[in-house]
């Protein structure tokens, strides 16, 4: 729950990304100061939703923003852009170690718009990183049947048992839903 000053600094907020004024960027990055940081991310999207944000000004935000500020841009992805304009910002998320970035980038907006190696490759980021697969959206339906994720998935679990390093429980999950169906 917000201050009631929290409160009140969200609605000016809120008035401005809605006229789309200069300022609303700023009072972005200033979410987590200004109304807590566990309620920055909700705070950050819907500034970003008021403001209509289209990829050009997601872009903008994710590339000037600090981490806080691009897991905000990530999350909010799937209620602002419909096409396939914002993957490289998935894409940028998925090549750092920032789990918190890694975590957003494999919602809902990656389900729907990353390629099938893409997607491929974000399950084993999650599974390098330690990002727990609960937090990849679709992960059911996509992995359902991949035989090229099942190998990948043998192929990791190959190479740390070798290295004497213990593989990753969230593996397993994920290889037994790589399982063949009667579709696939």
């Amino acid at each position: 729950m917000l201050t009631d000053s929290a409160r009140a600094w969200l609605d000016d907020a809120l008035t401005e990304a809605a006229a789309r004024t200069p300022a609303w960027e700023l009072r972005f990055a200033s979410a987590g100061r200004h109304c807590g940081q566990e309620h920055a991310d909700s705070v950050r999207t819907l500034l970003l939703q008021e403001a209509h944000a289209g990829p050009d000004t997601l872009t903008r935000l994710y590339r000037q923003g600090a981490a806080p500020e691009r897991r905000a841009v990530l999350l909010a992805l799937p209620s602002l852009v419909s096409g396939p304009e914002a993957v490289p910002l998935v894409e940028d998320a998925l090549r750092t170690h920032d789990t918190t970035l890694v975590s957003a980038a494999v919602g809902p907006y990656a389900a729907t718009h990353l390629t099938p190696h893409s997607w491929r490759h974000a399950v084993l980021k999650c599974l390098f990183t330690g990002v727990p697969v609960d937090t990849v959206a679709g992960l059911s339906r996509r992995a359902r049947g991949d035989r090229e994720l099942a190998r990948m998935l043998t192929d990791h679990a190959a190479e740390r048992t070798a290295a004497g390093r213990p593989v990753p429980a969230d593996l397993h999950r994920v290889l037994a839903l790589t399982a063949p169906t009667e579709e696939s």
